[in-house]
């Protein structure tokens, strides 16, 4: 039959000369290797044989492999809930929470298992925002690190095989007495029910404290609110309200205690429509670029060593124009002092509707803070200290009398509740691992195996929470529910 091609792949195949009959033959052609001789490199095989050698070879492969591979049935539903229809997607309203960080969640389900997470626009809080660690916490429900059951811990390496909770339950009761010096740590508690659980555990062991820390600490702020107003309580902020903002690095769009809920207010203020015809102006002093300086109108650039000194510079530049006397410490000088008296102007021009706000973990900076925002008026209109947010608990105090009580051996038992992880996170970790060692019985919650849970004798993990029930009491007043969007997957502590 005669040959009807009239596609070609190159001009060689084309002429079908000599040199391109050679390259059709050597059509698997292989770079030599150092040592081989140039006959061996010749095929002799057809390029029919050598897929004849390939099928066989790949067939061979896959009977062996399927000898192996044990067989998974599907199950259909005896019953199917109403609620599921295959291929459509079931909502469920949540609340991720972690560390501190607070979000009203619509957790997104196909066939029962979640994919997506969202956020909740029925929340006054956050008014339906959401943050990267909120979007990413449904990967770690199917993380492969996560632990399987409850395990005993030796010399740091987790046991062959998971024991039974019955076991681990009464191992641990063994362990612990009345008289027990027990602590509990954790990262900021916003569960009442936790919290209710707690004290019933307090009630039968007395020598129980409660130690908790937040990771990025809020500490100074509290302690400084203590003392200005007899309140350990961080005030709920209202960045909407505010004409003039300004920040001393505190990140609030990005990092700063609650950033989804600040991220909202702020563009409502930012906003310029037919019923508001000014914005809210932004003056960010910093150190470096971060989230929230990259939005401010004007960046007052400073050294960290300076911030203590910029906020004095400030405090006196409000108190001179309150008729109030200043305060006798470091200031600034030049350019940014320069700038920081306009910046007071500003403040001043704009009384009772401006706001300050401090990144700064000092007590006494804190306290600056908390005057400048007196003399400007700011109480009960720009910050409201009766509906305090519950988003930062954490005590640097506490945490420090932990690792000193752990080195002099006064402690019997320690449990760490999920999420802590002070082995890792507190800057003193190296004297508190060397402390944990003293300790008679301890502890970890945790899901996965981290630092602190390595440390311990037992790692118990819980549930996710996407896997759980709960509740959330993130400002005073102010309650979301967590709820179970698929089945334990682990055989974890509920």
């Amino acid at each position: 039959m005669k040959d009807q091609q009239n596609i070609w792949v190159g001009v060689d195949q084309l002429k079908n000369d000599e040199a391109y009959q050679k390259q059709v033959q050597d059509e698997f052609f292989q770079l030599p290797v150092a040592g081989q001789s140039e006959s061996s490199l010749k095929v002799e095989s057809s390029r029919r044989d050598f897929l004849k050698y390939l099928g066989f070879s790949v067939g061979a492969a896959t009977i062996a492999a399927s000898c192996d591979i044990p067989v998974k049935k599907a199950i259909p539903y005896v019953v199917k809930p109403d609620s599921i229809v295959p291929g459509v997607a079931t909502y469920f309203a949540s609340t991720f929470v972690q560390g501190g960080d607070y979000c009203p969640v619509l957790v997104k389900t196909r066939e029962g298992r979640p994919i997506k997470v969202e956020g909740n626009s029925l929340s006054k809080i956050t008014m339906g925002g959401t943050s990267a660690r909120a979007q990413a916490s449904v990967l770690s429900l199917y993380d492969t690190s996560r632990l399987d059951g409850p395990y005993r811990i030796s010399e740091g390496k987790l046991g062959s095989a998971a024991a039974s909770w019955e076991e681990i339950d009464a191992e641990i009761a063994r362990a612990l007495s009345a008289n027990s010096r027990i602590r509990i740590v954790a990262n900021t508690i916003m569960s009442p029910t936790t919290k209710k659980a707690i004290t019933d555990f307090k009630a039968a062991f007395p020598n129980t404290e409660v130690v908790m820390y937040d990771p990025v600490s809020s500490s100074a702020l509290l302690q400084a609110n203590a003392a200005s107003f007899g309140l350990r309580v961080v005030p709920s902020y209202h960045f909407d309200k505010a004409k003039v903002i300004v920040g001393f690095e505190a990140d609030f769009l990005g990092t700063w205690i609650s950033p989804i809920e600040f991220a909202a207010q702020y563009v409502k203020g930012r906003k310029v429509s037919a019923g508001t015809k000014e914005m809210s102006r932004h003056i960010q002093v910093e150190s470096a670029m971060s989230l929230t300086g990259s939005n401010a109108d004007n960046r007052i650039l400073v050294k960290p060593s300076e911030q203590g000194a910029a906020i004095v510079t400030l405090y006196n530049a409000v108190a001179q124009k309150a008729g109030q006397s200043g305060v006798r410490a470091a200031e600034l000088s030049g350019a940014a002092a320069a700038k920081l008296e306009r910046v007071a102007e500003a403040l001043w021009a704009n009384r009772g509707s401006s706001l300050v706000v401090s990144g700064s973990n000092n007590q006494g900076e804190q306290i600056l803070i908390n005057a400048i925002n007196n003399m400007l008026g700011n109480y009960g209109s720009t910050i409201d200290l009766n509906t305090p947010s519950m988003q930062r608990q954490g005590d640097d105090a506490a945490m420090q009398k932990l690792v000193s009580d752990l080195n002099a051996g006064t402690v019997d038992a320690i449990f760490f509740m999920d999420g802590a992880n002070p082995a890792y996170d507190i800057p003193n970790a190296a004297k508190f691992r060397e402390g944990m060692a003293n300790v008679k019985l301890s502890v970890s919650f945790a899901g996965v195996p981290n630092e602190t849970a390595m440390l311990c004798q037992y790692a118990t993990p819980t549930h996710h929470y996407l896997e759980s029930w709960g509740d959330v009491e993130a400002k005073a007043g102010s309650y979301s529910l967590i709820q179970p969007t698929i089945s334990p997957i682990f055989a974890s502590l509920g």
